[in-house]
């Protein structure tokens, strides 16, 4: 049966956040901010709308790897936007305070939309069944009711995830290029000891979220997903020219975009 998120996004609203209790580790070099700079975030805030920001509409706390670096853990915050039934976006902190580092974004799509992916696409995407069963993916502030319709929603969706900040390693600016991340799809992989100090720090008993999540029904997961564990790790490389994304000339001129309008493509 269809799920809608509209009840689930109610719920979550109400609930609220259960945040700020995971300041950032990184201290990014820089003068103090000035009174002016103050002022200006403050009448911006006040005079601006920011329609994308406003949407985010879930917060969920978990943990990512390098794929390819088994040992390269860490705890992430996500801020989820729910686009429709099929397809969420998170922008993904290194906490949950005000002044948390931003490391990068993920985008959640459904089973059913996994399985039209193409084979060399599906290999950067990992499942989140492992995650939402074992209770090491939390909502945190939501109430056990909410947790469990959210986790239901999640627990056969898949996720591409894009650290941008590597917050673990750079802990005064953002070094290098891009690094995919996977997740976790059995016990014995994730350092326990991140994982007591998160329960320790929000709050939250993973034993207990692993109990009261086990009626809810994991699909297996779909052949292409969670590469590296057929040897297959994919990393980015600095490379000459445009990489995969160029498209034919690298001149400046029309933009693509440009011209799908007005082919109406």
């Amino acid at each position: 049966m269809k799920t809608s998120w509209l009840p689930l996004a109610a719920a979550m609203i109400l609930a609220g956040c259960g945040g700020n209790n995971t300041p950032t580790q990184v201290q990014t070099p820089g003068a103090p901010t000035s009174t002016k700079m103050k002022l200006l975030d403050t009448g911006a805030a006040a005079m601006q709308s920011r329609p994308p920001i406003d949407a985010i509409n879930a917060y969920l706390d978990g943990f990512h790897f390098y794929n390819g670096d088994k040992n390269g853990q860490m705890e992430a915050h996500h801020y989820v936007t729910i686009l429709n039934d099929d397809v969420m976006q998170a922008l993904i902190y290194d906490g949950n305070t005000r002044d948390a580092r931003l490391m990068g974004v993920e985008y959640i799509i459904s089973e059913r939309l996994y399985k039209t992916l193409p084979p060399e696409e599906k290999k950067l995407w990992h499942s989140h069944s492992y995650e939402v069963k074992s209770g090491t993916l939390v909502a945190p502030g939501l109430p056990d009711t909410a947790d469990k319709a959210l986790m239901t929603k999640l627990v056969n969706t898949y996720g591409k995830t894009w650290h941008t900040w590597h917050t673990d390693r750079d802990k005064t600016l953002p070094f290098g290029i891009p690094a995919l991340m996977m997740g976790f799809t059995a016990d014995g992989q994730l350092d326990q000891r991140l994982l007591k100090d998160r329960d320790e720090r929000m709050g939250i008993d993973t034993r207990k979220m692993r109990q009261q999540r086990a009626d809810i029904v994991a699909h297996p997961v779909v052949k292409g997903a969670n590469a590296w564990q057929d040897g297959e790790t994919i990393q980015l490389q600095r490379v000459e020219g445009g990489g995969e994304h160029a498209h034919g000339s690298t001149e400046f001129g029309p933009s693509e975009q440009t011209k799908r309008h007005k082919t109406g493509n």
